[in-house]
């Protein structure tokens, strides 16, 4: 059995490291392409080798652009490896522009689609991952789901062949790493943190760190609460800050992007997680610690529904409460399965394909 995984943010890189470990187990030759949506080292390269990511048989090094522009890139690359590779399965992650691109291309050649992390809805059409999420999910063949909400999802569209409620991916990977960034990461002592004291910030989409005012709007309420934030910061925010002219708060520092190491270090040790990141959501629940979601909804509604996450949008006033005052409960149900999703996809994919 053959199959093409498609990559190219840190998401995907994430999933593929347990992924292909499994996949290899099981006798499936995995052809890695990556699309080179996320590009340089700190946001693509440190991953690989933290984690021991296999090379990639290419890389069409497509960099940035507008949406249109990037995927179109990409559909026509993607067509050319199936035609070449000629793969029994197009395994896609997620929701990316690289997701989207892949799952075209395939359809369009009759080859089938596997998608991880099928399902999960927003239901806010106007985040670019919606719609990425939506119409590769009805290109797929094979769709695994990290939940149950997310196979209602599904069923409500009319989706419920090949659907297979396994588990979620990252979970494993946090598990597995969990550890090695315990041993290994040194960024609590290189950035002089102490546990529980600070927040760790991610921003990085378009309506928090395209809108001037927004952003201000943010840091000042930032500015305003006695905590110490830490910030590492995506490329594409910090030019916009240095665009707009907006400089950071006395409280938050600004740092570079991190690798999976440093970064999963940082959120067991950071004392609540204010981000706009739909992983970012998840990472924060695996590690028990609160989250506040900078966005007006979030698909991953069960991490609210238990109790660990808020979302702040039109109520940024209550940004102080929520880092002063305990409001997450004591428990935290299993929400994302047992640790072993990797292998489960592993399993049904070589007994499919």
């Amino acid at each position: 059995m053959k199959i093409l995984t498609a990559i190219g943010a840190r998401p995907q890189f994430v999933k593929t490291a347990i992924l292909s470990e499994e996949l290899k187990k099981r006798g499936v030759e995995e052809i890695l392409v990556h699309s080179g949506q996320h590009y340089d080292d700190l946001m693509s390269d440190v991953f690989f080798r933290e984690l021991g990511i296999p090379e990639v048989a290419v890389n069409y090094e497509v960099g940035s652009g507008s949406h249109g522009v990037q995927t179109g890139k990409m559909l026509a690359k993607f067509e050319q490896s199936l035609l070449e590779f000629k793969p029994a399965a197009m395994l896609v992650h997620g929701d990316t522009n690289s997701t989207l691109a892949a799952a075209l291309a395939a359809a369009k050649l009759e080859i089938p689609v596997v998608h991880n992390e099928a399902g999960l809805r927003s239901y806010n059409r106007s985040m670019p991952e919606e719609h990425n999420r939506v119409l590769t999910d009805h290109c797929s063949d094979t769709l695994f789901c990290p939940t149950q909400v997310a196979v209602d999802n599904l069923a409500k569209e009319g989706i419920t062949a090949g659907v297979h409620r396994v588990g979620d991916v990252m979970f494993d990977v946090a598990r597995r790493f969990r550890p090695v960034a315990e041993a290994k990461s040194d960024a609590m002592q290189r950035f002089e943190l102490t546990r529980g004291k600070f927040v760790l910030v991610t921003l990085h989409r378009p309506y928090n760190v395209d809108d001037p005012d927004r952003m201000r709007l943010l840091f000042d309420t930032m500015s305003r609460v006695d905590r110490t934030f830490v910030f590492p910061v995506h490329p594409r925010t910090r030019g916009n800050l240095a665009a707009f002219g907006i400089d950071f708060p006395a409280n938050v520092r600004s740092i570079d992007p991190l690798g999976y190491l440093d970064f999963l270090q940082l959120e067991a040790n950071a004392g609540l997680i204010m981000t706009d990141s739909g992983g970012v959501q998840k990472e924060a629940y695996f590690a028990g610690v609160p989250c506040v979601t900078v966005r007006p909804e979030t698909e991953w509604v069960e991490t609210v529904n238990a109790g660990w996450n808020r979302l702040l949008w039109d109520n940024l006033e209550q940004l102080d409460e929520m880092l002063t005052t305990r409001w997450w409960p004591e428990e935290q149900p299993e929400l994302y399965g047992d640790g072993n999703a990797s292998a489960k996809i592993a399993e049904l994919l070589a007994g499919k394909y």
